[in-house]
């Protein structure tokens, strides 16, 4: 969310009143406003910033629904906090999205007769259904709207993004374009699908191995594809996005079209009686209509990509681990600075995330921030996705906890780091639940599991030593990693609730556990890992997995409690922490010996730095 001071913050109280008129002049009673895109994605462009410019709320997830009398915001537990410090209470009711759904905010809130509208390019199938079931038993009727109500009274909003498109080669993927377009092409076949209709940006430029620049953070164009059984992508795209020779790059059989001639082509896959994927959760309820209208036979799939995708090949599993390496540098530069000048001077939120940046920008092959970086001082870090601004600006005071979740997009690799980090003397609640943290990234890092083991069964495993004294968090405890793509990648995660997915060699996952203590502090220590196949124990039964951690940066021994880690836990540690000593001091060799010094000093073995700490 932008900074905003008072004189020059929006009035959303007008934005809401002129929806309003715009919603009384159609002859509609309400509106829902998703923060979505006709992409599905978690980054969407500044046009597409709807929920953002009606309430001011500046996170990635979220909904609200605005009546001719009343209005909610519905957010999910990341962004309780959150939401109260950006959205007005006299404007828009707080809502937790599982808690207190949309559905039942409907249930209670539509009359009789009441035309409750949306916009059919930003709800998937399986969203609509689910407001029409709450609209309808409420006695309103679920209109799909052709042009959007709030696009008509957002009136300077920002034009369409229009950055290049390039492609994006063998020496990062590992692995051709039309190999890549032959494998799905026989998942279709094995599904008696013609085709499948693709939405989501980082499946299309992961499938034609090209990356862009329209989304904030992520280096991917928006488009849409539709793949057909015989290999063949019709690719709907600005014509002016793609850079000279990209057509030679895709070869004959991706046919390029204007994105206004989607409507046309899903017509004529109608029209041949054709069987069409989509995926109920991703694609635009719109391109469902259109499908079944032109008479197509429409089955609701998977993302045929989503798999394959997570699966890095080698050379991309190589350029994470150089990816990693490259960041590393500047992670163990912003920390040392860190310990080095906030001890001394004031240092801010924004001084410290603009400090990391800048690090990481003097390296050659640094494409932009992969999201934008957490840098939370004492109660702001309670805040799971919290984004500092003038407004909330704080400054790094002795006897708190500092949590700085980042990351980076290099051609060859994506990173997403956390670090909590004492600045000055920790209590000692702040250590110990710090140390409980630790233990269950450790017991992920160290996990072994069989072959067909999914993240939901892992899960567990991160949060037993918080569990022991009756403490949890609220988010998952790991996402998948795009290579070059999405920092938060499926279809593989860890996390409480069910999910199908195994995990499997070449799946890149963060292992992110944490703890928030509302109004004090938040703890989170976060690393990504790749999945790995081990050699099996004697007597094994089974094929064995584990992990392969590729992030490295010290972790703050000051808040490590030694006598609450055994022996395996204090082994893993010094392990890991000898693994970052000799793999980033040849590489800070020109950095300074002050920051090879302090490199060497945060790595020490656990019991020896606990000891000097006590002398």
């Amino acid at each position: 969310m932008p900074d905003e001071t008072p004189l020059d913050r929006p009035d959303y109280h007008d934005r809401v009143a002129r929806l309003r008129a715009e919603l009384s002049a159609r002859g509609l009673h309400g509106f829902i406003i998703p923060r979505s895109d006709e992409h599905q994605g978690e980054d969407v462009p500044a046009c597409s910033e709807r929920l953002l410019w009606i309430s001011g709320f500046g996170g990635t997830a979220g909904t609200a629904i605005v009546m001719v009398d009343k209005a909610a915001i519905f957010v999910d537990g990341r962004y309780t906090l959150q939401v109260r410090d950006q959205v007005a209470e006299d404007l828009f009711a707080y809502r937790h999205l599982i808690e207190e759904p949309p559905k039942t905010w409907l249930l209670e809130t539509v009359g009789p007769g009441q035309k409750i509208a949306f916009d059919p390019w930003l709800m998937t199938r399986n969203q609509v259904a689910r407001y029409q079931a709450a609209v309808e038993k409420a006695g309103g009727e679920l209109v799909a709207v052709d042009d959007n109500p709030l696009d008509a009274v957002w009136l300077d909003r920002p034009p369409a993004p229009k950055a290049t498109i390039r492609a994006h080669g063998l020496e990062y993927t590992g692995l051709e374009s039309s190999v890549k377009r032959e494998r799905v092409a026989e998942t279709l076949s094995r599904e008696g699908l013609d085709a499948v209709v693709l939405g989501a940006p980082d499946s299309i430029a992961w499938l034609l191995n090209v990356r862009g620049g329209d989304l904030p953070n992520a280096p991917q164009p928006l488009s849409f594809a539709i793949v057909n059984k015989n290999t063949k992508v019709e690719w709907f795209v600005d014509p002016d996005k793609p850079e000279e020779g990209l057509g030679q790059f895709l070869g004959p059989d991706v046919i390029r079209h204007e994105p206004g001639q989607l409507g046309a082509a899903l017509d004529a896959l109608g029209k041949s009686g054709a069987s069409v994927g989509l995926n109920a959760n991703m694609e635009p309820e719109w391109i469902h209509r259109r499908l079944k209208s032109s008479g197509a036979t429409v089955r609701m799939v998977g993302d045929p990509c989503a798999l394959p995708k997570a699966i890095k090949t080698s050379v991309e599993l190589a350029g994470m681990r150089s990816a990693h390496l490259r960041d590393a540098v500047a992670v163990v530069r912003f920390l040392h600075w860190l310990d080095t000048v906030a001890s001394r001077q004031s240092v801010t939120e924004i001084d410290a995330s603009d400090q990391l940046e800048a690090f990481r920008r003097e390296n050659h092959m640094f494409r932009g921030l992969s999201f934008p970086t957490i840098s939370a001082a004492a109660a702001n870090g309670a805040i799971v996705h919290y984004r500092a601004t003038a407004k909330t600006n704080k400054t790094l005071e002795q006897g708190s906890l500092y949590l700085v979740d980042s990351g980076a997009q290099y051609p060859d690799g994506t990173t997403d780091v956390t670090r909590t980090i004492a600045i000055g003397e920790p209590t000692g609640e702040m250590a110990e639940n710090f140390t409980r943290v630790l233990k269950g990234h450790i017991a992920i890092a160290d996990a072994r599991f069989p072959k067909g083991t999914t993240g939901s069964q892992l899960d567990p495993f991160a949060r037993r030593a918080l569990w022991e004294i009756g403490l949890d968090y609220d988010h998952g405890t790991g996402h998948g990693v795009g290579s070059y793509l999405n920092v938060h990648e499926g279809p593989h995660r860890i996390a409480k609730g069910p999910n199908a997915v195994a995990l499997q060699p070449g799946m890149i996952i963060s292992n992110e556990p944490g703890y928030y203590k509302t109004g004090a502090y938040g703890i989170r220590i976060e690393n990504l890992v790749a999945v790995t196949g081990i050699d099996p124990p004697s007597g094994a039964e089974r094929e064995m997995y584990g992990f392969e951690t590729l992030t490295l940066a010290p972790i703050d021994l000051r808040l490590v409690v030694p006598s609450l880690l055994d022996e395996t836990e204090v082994n893993w540690l010094d392990s890991y922490h000898l693994r970052v000593r000799e793999g980033l001091l040849p590489l800070l060799a020109n950095k300074g010996e002050d920051v090879q010094n302090w490199l060497v000093d945060a790595t020490q073995p656990v019991t020896a730095t606990r000891a000097l700490i006590m002398s």
